[in-house]
């Protein structure tokens, strides 16, 4: 990997030497979004719409650019855009809205690999109106069960929610039959696209999903901004569950009308500089080819797992296939703690993240309730990266052999 793409991003030169292996958590930042972000609050940073002076006719242009750069991203309509603060928020928001809707003998379905993001919210849905949880499982390769699928979704099936990607096991969910089992029965589809957004291409049109949600720093933009994509007439059926702003058309004392879609869901001043930052990312990962990127991360995934599996006693936790590792690979060392060997790595300035990865039922039901310690990649990382970390996860080994 002679391209280098550590160039473009300003960390590395305070910090050369750093090996980042912590993308899954938050992508680092490339100069281009620093000057874009910069750019707004040094030339023009005031609020958007309605104010009838040049700089918010900039920032509002802006803005809506930055919607429809998005919307091109994801193959949507950029009233299908709707700007939030982060996957969480957005799961959130359609939690809360949809489950207006549910009642006792109604279900959910979720896997066995979601983000506590993607748990919790519908827990407390289901403990409020008494519809059911149900819960895909996973296969001896750490693949979703499509035949669990099959069973688990049925005609009181109202709401299908999948990470596109587990955060831990780097495993893909087989998307489109998901979607295809809950159309059968009508229910409305969910991705939580936080981990698969930045490797994979995505398509909400091929997907034929009805929301889908983002965040943008794991997406080589800022945090405190994100993306809820749904289909139109699956907005326009959405309750509101935030108020004030320009998500109104008319209020008088007694009721308020909504403003039209994607609007009547941004209550309040938005993230203005996050929203113009993370068309800056999208534009950057175009620039460089999300395909290229695809190919750097596929080969250096196979040369991380490769390495691994060489080391004494390193248990991966997913696929022993790396192409079924997307971004993410989990190990698991018997008789050391994860906090320790991330310690002894950060001594030689090699950052991961360990511990459940806010999958604490998974991590569970794998027997591993310390989790683990999680390498995820990102278009910067290279092979010196890894021949860093696997010298350093040796001597961690010889430490507490």
């Amino acid at each position: 990997m002679k391209d280098s793409l550590k160039q473009y991003f300003p960390l590395y030169t305070s910090s050369p030497d750093l090996a980042y292996f912590d993308t899954g958590a938050s992508a680092l930042k490339p100069q281009v979004v620093i000057d874009k972000i910069r750019e707004y609050y040094s030339s023009y940073g005031v609020n958007i719409h309605r104010g009838l002076y040049e700089a918010s006719d900039r920032a509002t242009t802006e803005h809506d650019n930055a919607r429809e750069i998005v919307a091109t991203f994801i193959n949507a309509e950029p009233e299908e855009i709707v700007f939030i603060y982060g996957t969480t928020h957005g799961l959130n928001m359609l939690a809360t809205s949809l489950g207006q809707e549910l009642k006792k003998g109604d279900n959910i379905v979720l896997t066995a690999w979601e983000h506590h993001a993607n748990l919790i919210p519908w827990q407390q849905i289901a403990k409020n109106t008494g519809a059911e949880l149900r819960f895909v499982d996973i296969d001896d390769d750490y693949q979703l069960d499509i035949e669990d699928a099959k069973k688990k979704i049925d005609s009181n099936t109202k709401i299908v929610s999948f990470g596109h990607v587990s955060n831990t096991l780097g495993s893909l969910a087989p998307a489109k039959e998901l979607i295809a089992l809950a159309k059968q029965v009508q229910a409305i589809t969910i991705i939580d696209a936080a981990q698969s957004i930045v490797h994979l291409k995505t398509d909400v049109k091929k997907l034929d999903v009805d929301f889908l949600v983002f965040s943008g720093h794991k997406l080589y933009g800022p945090t405190g901004i994100g993306v809820l994509y749904g289909k139109k007439e699956k907005l326009a059926q959405l309750s509101p569950v935030m108020f004030g702003g320009d998500m109104i058309l008319d209020v008088s004392y007694d009721s308020a009308e909504w403003n039209d879609v994607p609007y009547r869901f941004e209550s309040g001043t938005p993230n203005i500089a996050g929203a113009i930052g993370l068309g800056a990312a999208v534009k950057f990962i175009e620039s460089i080819g999300l395909q290229h990127i695809q190919e750097r991360e596929t080969k250096l995934t196979s040369y991380l797992i490769n390495q691994l599996s060489s080391l004494p006693n390193v248990q991966i936790i997913g696929s022993s296939n790396p192409s079924k590792h997307h971004g993410v690979i989990s190990i698991h060392i018997p008789g050391i703690h994860t906090h320790d060997i991330a310690e002894i790595l950060n001594r030689h300035n090699v950052a991961i993240r360990v511990g459940s990865h806010c999958a604490m039922p998974l991590m569970k039901k794998l027997g591993l309730p310390g989790g683990t310690a999680r390498f995820s990649v990102g278009m910067y990382n290279d092979e010196k990266d890894v021949d860093t970390a696997m010298t350093s996860l040796k001597e961690a080994i010889d430490i507490f052999k």
